[in-house]
């Protein structure tokens, strides 16, 4: 894939995030120009600009600017994950301003930032956006993973993922004709042992036809794969990297 990406100007959203973070390091490795966008900096990021992705302003701010920069803007990884503080409640106790304030952050602040970036793009006539959806987005969810210590998957989640497959999908069929590419990478369960219960890691490694879960690092080199040219032919796909979950 080297020189694939090279001098490529990509927007990465969530760069301070567990997978983020690897992203941002590989495609600054393929000599990608790579613009890091979070809250807050990691504190190894080139070319980080802080930008809340909630907020319509900052996303119009943001763009302008690295068109005026760079001239284009030649793909964008949406990896933010923005949510409320009691994401993660049972389904009977979600409130619906909670629902509808987790649907706004992540759903319709994707829709937006790849509206803001396709404008860019349909005028160069070239790029690329992935999108990350999620097992959840795509099969149901198996809650014996969590029985053990009470705890459960957030339904929005799986309305947000599977939203974003199938937004991919429109964004593919309407833009393909622009010489634009829109795909979708979906992982599954990722280890992060420092927020992720024991028994809920040894439930999902004994499922797993892996028998365990993924790496963040090893999310990254598909994404790359989906943004260069390497993939010239493939749009509204969701490239699954589950461990082979969503095949069982």
């Amino acid at each position: 894939m080297y020189g694939r990406l090279e001098k490529k100007v990509v927007l990465v959203t969530g760069s301070n995030g567990l997978i983020g973070r690897e992203v941002v390091s590989y495609l600054q490795k393929q000599y990608a120009k790579v613009i890091a966008l979070d809250l807050t900096q990691n504190g190894d990021e080139d070319h980080f600009i802080a930008c809340d992705i909630t907020k319509e302003d900052e996303i119009d701010k943001i763009v302008k600017e690295v068109q005026s920069k760079y001239g284009r803007i030649d793909g964008l990884v949406n990896l933010a994950y923005p949510r409320t503080e009691d994401w993660g409640a049972k389904f009977e106790e979600i409130p619906l301003s909670s629902w509808k304030s987790n649907i706004d952050m992540q759903l319709n602040s994707s829709f937006y930032l790849c509206q803001s970036v396709l404008k860019v793009m349909k005028k160069q006539e070239s790029g690329s956006i992935v999108n990350i959806g999620s097992i959840y987005g795509v099969v149901g969810n198996d809650f014996s993973l969590y029985e053990k210590f009470g705890g459960t998957s957030p339904a929005a989640y799986a309305a947000i993922k599977g939203g974003i497959i199938n937004l991919t999908k429109y964004l593919a069929s309407y833009y393909g004709k622009y010489g634009i590419r829109v795909n979708c990478m979906s992982p599954g369960g990722i280890l992060d042992e420092s927020h992720q219960h024991p028994s809920f890691i040894k439930r999902y490694s004994e499922k797993s036809p892996m028998g365990r879960l993924g790496n963040p690092e090893e999310m990254v080199a598909p994404i790359a794969f989906l943004l260069s040219e390497d993939a010239s032919y493939i749009t509204g796909h969701n490239l699954m990297v589950d461990g082979g979950w969503t095949a069982i």
